[in-house]
């Protein structure tokens, strides 16, 4: 893993892997804080699952544009703009990637929690994994900051969940609304474009940041920060990635050769 961050196109990059019990690799700097940009979105979608299991949420409550729910929001269905609280099209009619419908999500959770979003996050999510040098300093779409260390945790959390069922995760980790087509910023269209609750899945996407062994089921994020998290569930681990470059044409060269090379190594 050291040999091939070496050869990625950044002044700095750390990256691990783990599997339910326990990291497995770490190369680079695990403790470095630094923005995760839409990683972020996993973070939220967790913490609304946490409050659905609590009676705090539901998935089927209204939620955003007329006509749209909880789920809808949380799988890019509402039909919200990327960066504006506007509808660009009716519910449900294609998958428009958007910042904006997560930050709905936070918000509700936020006001039917009776706290703010971040504190929420600290008290539900972050907290009882040990995720402390996690922090929101801004839109929960895509402004927090965290280390490999601390999402390696996740990753663990996300492979083996102990803050919620694994039937909820599950259902999170299913694709939504199916037929769905749509871009995947920064990578192309696809038709369908699978997503869950709050989770990109990969199917049969391609090309994809991930590896091209990386299973159908493999779900997570990408971040313009130029960071990853990839959970695949049929290989049994997570993997990890930061750097000091925004994702790019390089992004997708470099990060699903070490994804390979993950899976090659802990087989």
């Amino acid at each position: 893993m050291d040999e091939l961050l070496s050869n990625w196109p950044v002044q700095r990059a750390a990256a691990g892997v783990t599997d339910p019990g326990k990291t497995r690799l770490v190369a680079g700097p695990a403790d470095w804080q630094t923005p995760i940009a839409s990683v972020s979105k996993l973070l939220v979608g967790l913490a609304a699952l946490v409050a659905i299991e609590e009676g705090t949420l539901d998935l089927e409550q209204p939620a955003g544009p007329e006509g749209s729910t909880l789920r809808h929001l949380l799988a890019h269905a509402s039909g919200l703009a990327f960066d504006q609280h506007r509808p660009l099209t009716r519910v449900g009619r294609t998958r428009i990637y958007s910042n904006a419908g997560i930050e709905q999500v936070a918000e509700l959770l936020a006001t039917q929690a009776g706290m703010p979003f971040a504190t929420y996050l600290r008290d539900g999510v972050t907290g009882p994994l040990g995720m402390t040098r996690t922090e929101l300093r801004g839109s929960p779409a895509h402004g927090i900051h965290s280390t490999v260390s601390d999402l390696l945790a996740l990753g663990r959390e996300l492979l083996r969940p102990a803050l919620i069922h694994p039937a909820t995760l599950r259902e999170a980790t299913t694709i939504q609304f199916p037929d769905l087509g749509g871009a995947l910023p920064g990578i192309g269209s696809f038709d369908p474009n699978p997503w869950g609750l709050a989770f990109e899945i990969r199917g049969n996407k391609q090309p994809h940041w991930t590896g091209t062994h990386n299973s159908p089921a493999t779900f997570g994020h990408f971040g313009g920060s130029g960071s990853f998290l990839w959970v695949d569930p049929e290989a049994g681990l997570a993997c990890v990635a930061l750097t000091d470059r925004d994702f790019g044409p390089w992004a997708l060269q470099h990060w699903p050769a070490l994804s390979d090379a993950v899976l090659a190594e802990t087989a």
